[in-house]
């Protein structure tokens, strides 16, 4: 049985990824750091739900205590890592900026640490569509430059592209960074748009819509994101003999066992269309407050997900309206309303 030592076990995607990965017979260990970014019940649920399965175990410690994440790695050693801890959200880094360099420049350092010594079969790290930042040639592509990040959280994304590259030239270490798309989906996070949107209407409250709704995202539901990163575990990189060696459209290194994915849905998406979709599913329509452009936001993401296809003959692709009629389902069961 493989081991699979996930990062943010407890956070949205990590439950998710958790959960598929015990229900096709690997043995999961769960690194949390429980922080209160948002509800820690919701953190709390998660797990308990995981540890009704004999095969998950779980440790509470931040990224930044090597010490707590080193012992664990070191007991349990893992064949893969999945590295999906991390402080989240694009607009808390512009309140507490010191905590993205905490938790995403030296908690994935000690990270990779623990993967170089350990010398795991593969080691997978999420990065965000929030690299591209100030791009504009769409559908984003892996092989395009991300020299333009907005905000501090897109720049930590990017220093541990960059961190993951070097460990992967120098230990040969077989290394994924893959690059999510606005994922929404059940169980997900409070400070995301879906769940604000879903909240306001039910409860009538107003909801906040930026740049005028003139918006568009490539929104990936979550159990479609997971999927993906569960095919790419077995797609690990292998350092070319040379960059002839690498296909076209392939985002491999000429000069290390390292690779960047996009996951996406491959379909930009109207913000307000994603709001009447959620109005339609609720039952009533949202009281709307429009704003402009907030800080560090970008007005449109979108990506190609041929390579994702291409390494695992998968690509996300459920329809936004389906993914948020199960969101609203289950935030009507989970909060009783």
């Amino acid at each position: 049985m493989r081991t699979v030592l996930v990062t943010g076990s407890a956070g949205f995607i990590g439950y998710h990824l958790s959960a598929l990965l015990l229900a096709e017979g690997f043995r999961v260990v769960g690194y949390d750091g429980m922080t209160d970014y948002y509800d820690v019940r919701l953190k709390q649920r998660r797990h308990q739900m995981l540890l009704q399965h004999p095969n998950f175990s779980c440790t509470e410690g931040l990224l930044e205590h090597f010490e707590t994440l080193h012992a664990l790695a070191l007991a349990e050693k893992p064949d893969v890592i999945v590295h999906l801890a991390a402080q989240a959200g694009v607009r808390y880094s512009l309140e507490n900026p010191r905590a993205y360099v905490e938790a995403n420049l030296v908690g994935a350092f000690n990270v990779m640490e623990c993967a170089r010594e350990l010398g795991v079969d593969h080691l997978l790290m999420a990065s965000t569509s929030s690299v591209y930042g100030a791009e504009t040639d769409m559908p984003f592509r892996e092989a395009q430059k991300v020299d333009t990040p907005l905000t501090l959280y897109a720049a930590t994304k990017k220093a541990n592209e960059a961190m993951a590259h070097s460990y992967a030239h120098l230990w040969n270490l077989p290394t994924t960074m893959f690059r999510f798309f606005t994922v929404y989906g059940p169980w997900g996070r409070p400070d995301m748009a879906l769940f604000k949107f879903t909240r306001g209407i039910l409860e009538g409250t107003p909801i906040d819509i930026y740049n005028d709704g003139a918006m568009y995202r490539d929104f990936t539901y979550v159990t479609d994101l997971v999927r993906g990163i569960r095919l790419l575990i077995d797609a690990a990189p292998v350092r070319p003999e040379s960059a002839e060696d690498i296909a076209e459209g392939d985002s491999l290194s000429p000069a290390a066992p390292y690779r960047v994915v996009n996951i996406g849905n491959g379909d930009k998406v109207r913000l307000l269309d994603f709001v009447e979709a959620i109005e339609a599913e609720c039952g009533r329509a949202a009281i709307r407050n429009y704003l402009p452009m907030q800080k560090g936001d970008v007005p449109a993401t979108w990506a190609d997900a041929a390579l994702l296809r291409a390494l695992t003959g998968y690509a996300p692709q459920t329809p936004f309206r389906e993914g948020v009629a199960q969101f609203v389902a289950w935030y009507r069961e989970y909060y009783g309303v």
